[in-house]
């Protein structure tokens, strides 16, 4: 309208992160629920490379650098948390960032094992003794599966790779199409009676045949002992109780 003045438009104003977080942390208990007011005594701030601790006490306010690690362990001194019935075999045991993983002792034994050379022909089957091995389990997952001379008694013994094959270089085996149970008491079965490749890694599991370790069934097929000496080195038990599993 002619003569009249223009009025300034209304702004709306986005709130900042720090009046974000004033708010949030000013919630109250609703008064009308007869409920005491709860103090805050104390808040954990997460930042992308820092943790920061803050203590409340009457008006005065204190702030320091914590590290993630000690939060962790201070919170899990609540926590109470066992093995409950460990399987047959199990000599250690251990939480990971992907689950539980136990570790089964399996003595020196004769085993029959199957080779799928051809999907259209029967499989090769070799009935070869094996070394002690170590079968690292969690339910349904694929295992990983290393030798040892004895049964481990310090954690600076010695592993050897497996002599057999479905097993990459770091001692996880492959599954393929074959379903691992969820029992880990049958663990060590299900691994041996799923069919072995022949097309998988074969290489640097025997001293005497390191091209093939096939070649080594073939060699040690209806013999009753397994030449320890023959085992290639991998790492310690050590390694094993400490490497990451995911």
């Amino acid at each position: 309208m002619a003569g009249s003045e223009e009025q300034p438009l209304a702004t709306s104003k986005t709130p900042s992160s720090s009046e974000k977080l004033d708010k949030a942390f000013s919630w109250a208990i609703p008064e009308e629920l007869g409920i005491s007011p709860d103090a805050l005594r104390l808040r954990l701030d997460f930042h992308h490379q820092a943790v920061e601790m803050t203590f409340f006490e009457g008006e005065t306010v204190t702030s320091k650098i914590v590290s993630a690690m000690d939060v962790a362990h201070a919170l899990a001194r609540e926590l109470s948390f066992g093995s409950g019935l460990l399987p047959p075999g199990a000599i250690w045991w251990r939480n990971t960032r992907s689950g539980t993983v136990v570790a089964l002792y399996v003595e020196k034994h004769i085993r029959q094992v199957a080779l799928q050379t051809d999907i259209k022909k029967a499989p090769r089957r070799y009935k070869i003794p094996m070394p002690g091995l170590i079968f690292l389990c969690q339910p349904g997952i694929p295992p990983w599966v290393f030798a040892v001379k004895n049964k481990p008694k310090k954690e600076t013994d010695i592993v050897y790779r497996a002599p057999l094959a479905n097993i990459h270089a770091n001692g996880r085996s492959c599954a393929g199409t074959h379903k691992f149970p969820a029992r880990l008491e049958d663990m060590v079965e299900s691994f041996f009676t799923s069919f072995f490749s022949a097309t998988a890694d074969l290489h640097n599991r025997s001293k005497q045949f390191p091209e093939n370790v096939v070649h080594l069934w073939e060699f040690l097929n209806g013999k009753k002992k397994y030449p320890l000496a023959d085992l290639v080195d991998h790492g310690t038990i050590s390694d094993l109780m400490n490497m990451g599993m995911d």
